[in-house]
């Protein structure tokens, strides 16, 4: 966060955005822009995609502000706002990709320069990410939110509306299929 907001100021923060308050507005974003980013920078591993994912779910969350209702904190709830809009516009992107010809297709052939250790290792980071993707989206949710992004399993269930056990069952689960995914590669993956 650029400018902490205290907990006991968020209340009076949320009610001069919801007032029409543009310097309210401006605090609101500086203070919580920066987790916003790295939220979806750590679930997309793309900058690009992730500023548009960290302005779009401002813009969606100014729209609903007047939707918290004090139950959590504020940043719990953009927290959730952004990671649906991580995960529907990964979703967007992925049908978007699913359409395009890569360019390796067209030429016939790819270039590559690495060592079978390198290779290996890109070969395991890409069957890793289409395993992670291949997760129902429940799944793969908490385990980027807990196993990349580091959030404790009490603030997935409150950034997601679940019981922490729930978290705790999904990661669970995720876990043992991404193991099957890449038992083949099992005694260099370590969850």
């Amino acid at each position: 966060m650029n400018a902490a907001v205290r907990p006991a100021d968020e209340l009076g923060l949320v009610n001069r955005v919801l007032a029409g308050d543009p310097a309210a507005e401006r605090e609101f974003y500086d203070a919580h822009v920066d987790g916003i980013y790295r939220l979806a920078y750590r679930v997309t591993g793309d900058a690009e995609l992730a500023r548009d994912f960290t302005q779009e779910a401002f813009v969606r969350a100014f729209d609903r502000l007047d939707q918290w209702r004090g139950e959590a904190a504020v940043s719990t709830w953009l927290r959730r706002v952004a990671m649906s809009v991580v995960l529907n516009g990964l979703e967007r992107t992925k049908t978007r990709a699913a359409r395009e010809t890569p360019l390796e297709d067209i030429d016939g052939e790819a270039t590559t320069a690495e060592t079978d250790t390198d290779a290996e290792s890109l070969e395991l980071k890409e069957r890793l990410s289409a395993a992670i993707d291949a997760l129902p989206v429940s799944q793969r949710s908490v385990v980027m939110m807990h196993d990349i992004e580091g959030f404790t399993h009490q603030e997935i269930a409150e950034s997601l509306g679940i019981t922490v056990s729930s978290s705790k069952v999904r990661l669970f689960r995720a876990r043992a299929q991404l193991r099957l995914a890449l038992s083949d590669f099992a005694e260099e993956w370590t969850p």
